[in-house]
């Protein structure tokens, strides 16, 4: 990573409830934030703003959005006040053209998939940060070639986080007892991290549904694909590596990549 290249991180961010919480996962991402030069502003691309079609948050101030239920109020009552950036917004709508990313003035913000990882890593909440929705129309090899798209926006120093699970099967959670890792949840998170610096075509966690395990792995597939905003920028010559992993509730993988 040069001086001035940003790196592009895929956080695994679980519960809602890291947010209140101090463990081995926090305490990673508050690691990263101090041990990564300070971006100018965050692209963040959270599981959490699954749309047709692609947008950008393009306001001022973009509130906090606590997309959750069943939590303590404690969690509800936290803000995390980062301003936004209308001209980041509308050099990401340029970059990424010709796909069309609608500029969204208030219909959204940020999502506890963003700042619920970002509170740790920048606790002030004073690094500009703008949030790309995750088209759920498009395949997976789309979400992979934005990420090749917005690589270039690293060398002006911005950071991309995306935040999500590689696995994450709700369904299959064990909220109470033996809450020792399904089989088929670890094989699927060691073929991630076994691929992640994949060199050549027919990108395996592009075709990741390919995996005898990805359909328990992923339900729904909105949790994984922000990994391939990160992956898709990968130069091929960037150091790649995992500051944290784990498994929890059987079903809820918490790898978190790093590249550059």
């Amino acid at each position: 990573m040069t001086a001035s290249r940003m790196p592009a991180l895929f956080l695994g961010h679980g519960s809602p409830m890291n947010v209140l919480e101090e463990n081995r996962y926090t305490q990673a991402w508050r690691a990263l934030g101090e041990q990564l030069p300070r971006p100018k502003a965050i692209i963040a691309v959270s599981a959490h703003w699954y749309t047709r079609g692609t947008a950008v948050t393009a306001m001022e101030h973009p509130k906090t959005i606590h997309d959750f239920g069943g939590f303590p109020k404690a969690l509800f009552d936290t803000q995390y006040p980062a301003p936004g950036s209308p001209e980041l917004a509308a050099q990401l709508q340029s970059v990424l053209a010709p796909t069309e990313v609608t500029a969204s003035l208030n219909d959204w913000g940020l999502d506890h998939g963003s700042w619920g990882v970002l509170i740790k890593m920048y606790p002030q909440a004073d690094i500009p940060v703008v949030q790309l929705s995750i088209d759920g129309t498009q395949p997976a090899q789309y979400h992979y070639e934005l990420g090749r798209k917005l690589a270039v926006l690293r060398e002006q120093g911005i950071m991309i986080v995306a935040s999500g699970n590689v696995v994450h099967n709700l369904r299959q959670v064990k909220w109470q007892g033996n809450a020792s890792p399904y089989p088929w949840a670890e094989s699927f998170n060691q073929y991630v991290r076994d691929n992640l610096d994949y060199r050549g075509d027919n990108h395996p966690l592009v075709n990741f549904m390919q995996h005898e395990s990805a359909a328990l792995s992923n339900p729904t597939p909105e949790h994984y694909l922000p990994l391939l905003y990160v992956l898709g920028g990968w130069d091929g010559k960037e150091t790649i590596s995992i500051p944290v992993d784990g498994i929890e509730m059987g079903a809820l993988s918490m790898l978190s990549v790093q590249v550059g």
